[in-house]
């Protein structure tokens, strides 16, 4: 007994001795001599756990834990059991252990705090790590910090819930606390100080990577693979997405070993790729299938890349595929309208309009409290089809939004188009009983009378006009225009009410508005047009006591007399026909040949004719025929004779008898000359 007393002792300080070392394997073998000597030794048990956890083998320390779980106490290893069920991603079962135990100690609390976050109990974790950092003071103060700072970022992005850490007094003094407050602000959508603060972390942390010499750029740039994927998605949202693209193209380079970045990077890229690029929205979409994946992320996050991944195979026309996602979809979001919106999507890109019909008019049946954004897309497609009617029939059945302006904008634009103005006019009444029950004088409600009051005084209705204009001037009695249209209005009802209502018109003094209108034409804003200045009249010279007067006459130029003609004779009455063209005149003979071409015509002829047939072809000794038609502006016979008189005949016989009127030559006009003569 002796000996067996001296060779546990001695096993325990093995035990202790490797304990400091580090060395748990090690120190596992001599724990197991000693429950070889010692059965159920709870202390020896206890340290087997813990070596167990410090190798990481959990799954074999848990089952040391409840194999022997009726020797240890009710608290005894109540911590080791739930965070072996933590680290096995058995959160359930880690919150029951520790909500268990009958004593809650600090270290309980701080993985009741890991447990409530992967559970997203944000605000519960909240208050535990305000708690903690308030009542304890020790060398993990600034972890604590750090994870209040992780709550507090995931409040604003998933719950969108306003916290500031400043408010919480946790101070950006490292480069965790300072990518918690731009995850912050990302949540609250202030982007561009969310990047300026993630531009001050990656400083950070490149100044504390630095320090250790044994640190090359690559692992440096593995280390802020966190940094950059986040800032590619804040460019993202700014709408930049070729320099999120690239960003994130360097990320997933990089191969960092954390598969939650992963995934979220190569989902982000998918969804900059959309329809195009659908080869590389493949690749990158079995990042998001890696072993782990569901661990790492939060349930929004994995919903997102479901619902990508079925939008992704509609877009690559995996039907199939498609159909099958959106339904494990529906299944797991039985609420949720988009995998009813993404099945319906995919049966209008075959052409099944009717089925996507009554697919969403089921969904919107069975899940009424979410079907807004399902009666939109029914309404929208009613009208792709042309069903007008009915588009307008589902937009007033959105409970919701029904009342909503850029709704009521909508409704009645579409029945002005159907020409049916008595539904336009009962929008906007149900419209104004919605307000002037909920939001009475609200900027919403106000706008939406005056729109009411201008379409009913376009469309004719001057006495349904009057209360809404009432109403307006009411709330605003020195409102000029409104009252204006008032009075337009009572003017063509009751003319009595409307002269009294001009008496609170304004003087015209009181509208007139001091405005220097010199100083507003040389401003930058100031009217297009300018006044000319008036040009000085040269040659004339004003009198002395008329220079120096504001306004000076414009002194017309007298026009000058067009001059006439040479050979003008006022004596004799000028020719009617000088306006018509030449050809068309009635002494026209057409143009005189000259000797020369006289000359060479004659002899000219067809070879080898006799004399006889020369004289048949030569007009002028056979008889002129009369013309079918005078010319133009000519008299009956005028042109020719009956007589069987030769041309130059007949011009001796005219030159010897009645003179004809002597042609007058034409002068060629100068510019700018009016004369006719």
């Amino acid at each position: 007994m002796a000996n067996a007393g001296s060779s546990v002792a001695s096993l325990w300080t093995e035990v202790n001795r490797c304990g400091q070392t580090g060395d748990y394997t090690r120190a596992i073998n001599s724990i197991n001599t000693i429950l070889d000597e010692v059965q159920d030794d709870v202390t020896a048990l206890h340290c087997k756990i813990v070596c167990l956890i410090q190798n990481g083998n959990f799954k074999e320390a848990l089952d040391v834990i409840n194999t022997h779980s009726e020797v240890f106490a009710s608290d005894t290893v109540a911590f080791e059991k739930g965070y072996c069920e933590y680290r096995l991603n058995r959160v359930e079962s880690a919150l029951k252990t520790i909500e268990g135990a009958s004593k809650q100690t600090d270290k309980l609390k701080e993985l009741y705090g890991q447990v409530l976050y992967r559970l997203e109990r944000y605000e519960e974790c909240k208050a535990l790590y305000t708690d903690l950092i308030r009542n304890s003071l020790d060398k993990y103060e600034e972890k604590r910090k750090t994870n209040l700072a992780a709550v507090v970022a995931a409040l604003s992005q998933w719950e969108r819930e306003e916290a500031s850490l400043d408010h919480l007094g946790l101070p950006e003094t490292t480069y965790e606390l300072c990518y918690n407050a731009a995850c912050t602000l990302i949540g609250q959508g202030q982007l561009t100080e969310a990047l300026n603060k993630l531009q001050q972390a990656e400083q950070l942390r490149r100044a504390s990577l630095s320090e250790d010499s044994d640190v090359i750029e690559e692992d440096i740039e593995s280390k802020l693979a966190v940094i950059h994927s986040q800032m590619a998605y804040i460019m993202q949202l700014q709408g930049r997405p070729e320099e999120a693209l690239q960003l994130y193209n360097q990320v997933i380079k990089l191969k960092p070993l954390d598969v939650g970045l992963l995934a979220v990077t190569a989902n982000n890229i998918v969804t900059i790729n959309k329809d195009q690029n659908v080869f590389d929205s493949k690749r990158k979409v079995k990042l998001t299938n890696a072993d782990g994946v569901e661990y790492k992320l939060t349930k929004k996050q994995l919903q997102a890349i479901d619902f990508n991944k079925a939008l992704l195979a509609m877009y690559s026309n995996q039907d199939e595929q498609c159909r099958k996602l959106a339904s494990n979809l529906q299944t797991q979001n039985p609420g949720h309208p988009r995998p009813a919106l993404i099945q319906a999507a995919q049966l209008c890109r075959q052409k099944q309009h009717s089925e996507a019909m009554e697919l969403l008019q089921k969904f919107s049946q069975q899940h009424p409290e979410t079907a807004a954004s399902i009666k939109m897309t029914m309404a929208q497609l009613y009208l792709i089809q042309g069903h007008v009617s009915k588009a307008c029939d589902v937009l007033r059945s959105i409970e919701d939004f029904k009342h909503k302006p850029g709704i009521v904008s909508a409704l009645v634009t579409l029945y002005v188009h159907e020409e049916d103005i008595d539904s336009a006019i009962d929008v906007f009444s149900q419209a104004l009983q919605f307000y002037q029950a909920e939001q009475s004088g609200s900027p919403s409600h106000l706008a939406i009378v005056r729109e009411a009051a201008n379409f009913k005084l376009k469309y004719g209705r001057k006495k349904e006009a009057i209360s809404d204009l009432e109403l307006l001037w009411k709330q605003n009695t020195s409102d000029v225009h409104t009252l204006a249209q008032l009075i337009l209005a009572y003017s063509l009802v009751d003319t009595d009410k409307a002269k009294s209502l001009s008496e609170h018109l304004p003087s015209p003094d009181a509208m007139a508005f001091n405005v220097d209108v010199d100083e507003l034409e040389k401003s930058h804003g100031g009217a297009n047009y300018i006044r000319k200045k008036t040009a000085k009249v040269t040659g004339e010279t004003l009198p002395k006591e008329q220079q120096g007067q504001g306004t000076v006459k414009k002194v017309r130029k007298k026009k000058k007399k067009g001059k006439l003609p040479k050979n003008f004779d006022p004596t004799l009455s000028p020719d009617p026909e000088r306006w018509l063209p030449l050809r068309e005149r009635s002494y026209y003979r057409g143009k005189k040949k000259g000797k020369k071409q006289q000359e060479e015509a004659v002899g000219r002829g067809t070879q080898g004719a006799s004399a006889a047939e020369c004289d048949q072809l030569d007009a002028s000794k056979m008889a002129s025929s009369p013309p079918t038609s005078p010319r133009p502006g000519s008299a009956s016979g005028s042109a020719t004779t009956s007589t069987g008189a030769s041309p130059r005949q007949q011009k001796h016989a005219a030159s010897s008898g009645a003179p004809r009127n002597k042609k007058v030559p034409q002068k060629k006009k100068k510019g700018g000359g009016k004369g006719g003569w």
